[in-house]
């Protein structure tokens, strides 16, 4: 064995019992697992794990690291939580696939959630298919694992711009084709941005397109749906209806019930759930263990008002007419962009900026439409926010549900972004299982592993089981807890000394290594090995 891993508390990701067992990884995987009573194993390297848990790796099934893992690949915000794999291309918006145009109009808008606005240096994008991004994580070589999704709103904007207008005939069959090349290049589903332009302007019928495709490679999509505020059993129930006439699995993207309309009303969208699942839909959700969101400033208004893309959302802003009209619609009627609630200002933080003369504003709260509207001009759309619009019971309730995996959402952007970008897995470990018994220890384990494994359909990932991807996670499970909060969001977790990625140790002992074992992980054909990760798999 290259490593044993001795008389740990084995919490093996099925949601069973634990128990205790040395651990024998060789070769990236999990070669051996020797009960107690068992004949003992020997190895180059021994790690005595006793007082430890040992655990299949945390999957980040949401997560914007999209940029960051090429900026910076020690990527300690994801490897010291114990992650070791996720799935990027979120929200409908990405930079795959793109020609030059989208590329330059997408590094605008997802500014406030990745940086990289053009002009920024720090990455060299010499990528523009999906393929191509994905051989760049592996020849980087980074932190943790990465899948991806084909960004929908990525793709309109490919073939159509930035119009809030139905596709031709002769465009819905070019974004079929780009969906399509990019699951043959590796894509593991397809996402979208609902209350995002531009994918908020496609309508059911070209979704309904699309996932037809996504259905064609057992891929799934993954929607950040119409709203989460007003109309949000709604918006669940068009993307099931939408998904069971596709044939096409469905994962909800952070699957939350905000804003006050909504709050305790969890049960009525797990009630629409276990009938859609006895109905035979396939379908899963992920959250992160907290009560405020994050998105951008921009996103919260009205979808005609950036209809065009970034230029042409701050050509409106700086017309005193047409900003009168976009008020209107936040502040009376309740935008689209902001869930069809009227905005209350005072939910709104800023959580990070783009021009350094601006950072003093960042941990206030909007005091009403003239700073919202001066700061998205002079920050040319680039401000990241917090909005504390969420309920803890809904939360709760969620997390139980049988379906549920675990994402963290997590913006690494700004100054003071969410803190779920650095605790969300330590979070759900010492907070929900050790301190409030929402789930237990086995039950949380696997909802952040095994679960999302299964939907990423990795037969070799999300188990402590010998043949799998040594992925893997030693934890505390009397200490281990985020150390980040809202005051200090970049404070590292503690209680997690050791995590392994393909059986090398990114965290030991604590402290981040200089190994960069992550790859980017493919889809593979239903059945067959995903270990091929160099080279791009065809369905």
């Amino acid at each position: 064995m290259d490593l044993v891993i001795r008389d740990a508390r084995v919490v093996d990701g099925t949601g069973g019992p634990s128990y205790r067992a040395d651990v024998g990884v060789a070769g990236g995987r999990i070669a051996a697992i020797r009960r107690e009573g068992d004949p003992a194993l020997s190895g180059r390297r021994v790690l005595d794990a006793y007082g430890l848990t040992l655990s299949p790796g945390f999957i980040d099934m949401h997560a914007h690291s999209d940029l960051a893992l090429l900026r910076d690949p020690d990527h300690s915000a994801k490897a010291a939580q114990g992650v070791t794999l996720e799935v990027l291309g979120q929200d409908g918006l990405s930079y795959a696939p793109v020609d030059d145009r989208t590329l330059d109009e997408v590094r605008r808008a997802l500014t406030g959630w990745n940086g990289g606005a053009p002009g920024d240096t720090a990455v060299d994008f010499d990528w523009r298919t999906v393929g191509e991004y994905l051989d760049r994580i592996d020849r980087q070589g980074v932190a943790v694992n990465a899948a991806y999704l084909v960004p929908q709103g990525t793709v309109r904007a490919y073939v159509m711009g930035w119009e809030d207008r139905p596709p031709t005939g002769a465009e819905l069959a070019r974004m079929k084709r780009l969906v399509a090349e990019g699951l043959e290049q590796g894509a593991v589903g397809m996402s979208s941005g609902l209350t995002y332009t531009p994918g908020m302007y496609a309508r059911d019928a070209e979704l309904t397109e699309l996932c037809r495709v996504v259905a064609a490679y057992d891929g799934y999509y993954c929607p950040h749906h119409r709203s989460y505020g007003a109309g949000a059993l709604e918006a669940y129930a068009e993307m099931i209806a939408l998904t069971r006439e596709a044939g096409c699995a469905l994962h909800l993207a952070h699957a939350t019930m905000n804003f006050g309309v909504n709050a305790g009303r969890a049960p009525e969208l797990l009630a629409l759930l276990d009938e859609a699942l006895a109905a035979g839909s396939d379908i899963s959700l992920d959250t992160y263990p907290y009560t405020p969101g994050c998105t951008t400033l921009v996103a919260v208004l009205p979808g005609w008002a950036s209809e065009g893309g970034p230029e042409a959302v701050l050509a409106r802003l700086r017309d005193d007419a047409t900003a009168e009209a976009i008020r209107h619609d936040l502040e009376v009627t309740g935008s689209d962009g902001c869930h069809g609630v009227p905005v209350e200002w005072d939910t709104i933080e800023i959580s990070g900026v783009s021009a350094p003369g601006l950072a003093g504003l960042v941990g206030r709260r909007l005091d009403g439409w003239p700073t919202a509207r001066r700061l998205l001009i002079e920050d040319r759309l680039g401000t990241t926010i917090l909005q504390h619009v969420g309920h803890e019971e809904n939360v709760r309730a969620i997390m139980r549900h049988r379906v549920h995996t675990g994402g963290s959402d997590g913006i690494l952007q700004g100054a003071k972004p969410h803190p779920r970008a650095y605790g969300t897995f330590p979070h759900y470990l010492g907070r929900y299982a050790r301190e409030l018994g929402v789930l237990s220890l086995e039950e949380a384990v696997a909802h952040l592993t095994s679960r999302p494994a299964a939907r990423l359909r990795l037969p070799d990932r999300g188990l402590v089981r010998e043949g799998h991807r040594a992925d893997l996670v030693l934890f505390d499970p009397a200490t281990v807890a985020a150390g980040s909060t809202f005051e200090a969001p970049r404070t590292l977790p503690v209680g997690i000394p050791h995590v392994l990625v393909d059986g090398r140790f990114v965290i030991a002992d604590g402290h981040r290594t200089t190994a960069l074992p992550g790859r980017a992980v493919r889809r593979t054909p239903h059945g067959a090995d995903p270990s091929h990760r160099r080279a791009p798999t065809t369905g």
